[in-house]
């Protein structure tokens, strides 16, 4: 929506040049001003004021389709200069054909669609009180033209805030709408799923038990064996939905190690720091052991983690299969170290196996 209203004050600009040029009428609001016009003629000052509104609306048209910009700041920023170029060309046009009027009207109408009722009817206020103060200070005899024009704009402000705020409640309704889809989606997904897997362990768990208890070793062993498999099909299963929900493609090369981990580990700690600190660094090491040991195929691994200064560094290395992009780092890991106001980097080497580089802030 901030991408269609730029690219309308945009024509808005560029038309209304063209317009005051061809325009035979001569601005009459403000005799004092001695301004010019009259037929392919614009007043230099009306020129000025026209070119820097097309200038204004250029900038806007540009930053609006950059990625990255906030969109409310970028409404708040241009409300009030569309108001504030609005009363200019008021000044330096007004007539008895002026292009104020879809100037000051797109003001109202962009705040009402990007604001909704209260910022509209704030710039309807603005406008319709600026015109009239206008009014007052041009006085000089019949002004009859121009006592219901504000009339109009507080006609056309009002109706473009009630449906303004009428569009942000609908959009409010169907975001809730979706929300509540989703969630039932994936409490179906979870049901279906994980409950289901949890209600055949259980079971599992207490055929086993009446295994052990009957002396059945070698079947209370297989059963386990069937049991870990389960568990093992599961976690692949969820892992791959959050990382559906978290839209996260899975990793090509990735696939989990079949038979069981054989890596050695070798960890160093030298860390103190409060409980959150301690609970963070020790999720990311957990997460960096899970992926060793499900998907790098390693026989050597390697965790170092120490303070330095106010920071905690996080080494982790293995000899296994490495990355499929140099470049990139898990996401299960990337998305602690985010949650940790931390980074992550994968050093540029050509040694074998993988390795990151992560930094935390002690504070």
């Amino acid at each position: 929506m901030v991408r269609k209203v730029a690219t309308c004050r945009l024509m808005l600009g560029i038309i209304a040049i063209v317009a005051v040029y061809a325009d035979p009428t001569e601005p009459g609001f403000l005799p004092g001003l001695k301004l010019r016009g009259g037929g392919f003629a614009i007043d230099p000052y009306a020129l000025a004021v026209l070119s820097a509104h097309l200038g204004y609306s250029l900038v806007v048209y540009w930053v609006a389709h950059r990625e990255g910009v906030s969109p409310s700041r970028l409404v708040t920023f241009t409300t009030w200069l569309d108001v504030l170029f609005g009363v200019l060309i008021i000044v330096f046009t007004e007539g008895t054909s002026s292009p104020f009027w879809p100037f000051v009207v797109f003001a109202v109408i962009a705040a009402g669609i990007d604001g909704g009722f209260r910022r509209s009817i704030i710039v309807t206020t603005v406008s319709v009180v600026s015109y009239l103060s206008l009014v007052l200070i041009a006085w000089h005899g019949d002004m009859n033209m121009f006592i219901m024009r504000p009339v109009y704009l507080a006609t056309v402000g009002y109706l473009t805030a009630y449906l303004g705020q009428q569009r942000m409640n609908l959009e409010a309704t169907v975001h809730r709408l979706e929300g509540v889809k989703e969630r039932n989606r994936i409490a179906r997904a979870l049901h279906d799923g994980c409950v289901q897997t949890l209600g055949g362990i259980n079971l599992t768990l207490e055929t086993t038990r009446e295994l052990v208890r009957r002396d059945a070793r070698p079947q209370a062993l297989a059963t386990l064996a069937q049991l870990q498999a389960s568990i093992n099909h599961e976690h692949d299963e969820l892992r791959a939905y959050i990382r559906e929900l978290a839209e996260v493609e899975s990793e090509p090369g990735k696939a989990r190690n079949e038979g069981a981990c054989t890596a050695q580990f070798v960890v160093n700690a030298d860390l103190s720091g409060s409980v959150a600190l301690v609970e963070q660094v020790l999720q990311i090491v957990r997460e960096a052991v899970t992926n060793v040991k499900r998907h790098a195929n390693a026989r050597s691994a390697w965790v170092s983690v120490r303070a330095a200064d106010s920071e905690v560094l996080i080494r982790i290395d293995d000899d296994g299969r490495g990355f499929s992009n140099g470049a990139q780092v898990p996401w299960s890991i990337s998305s602690l170290v985010n949650d940790a106001a931390g980074t992550v980097r994968v050093p540029e080497d050509h040694r074998p196996g993988a390795h990151l580089e992560i930094v935390l802030p002690v504070a």
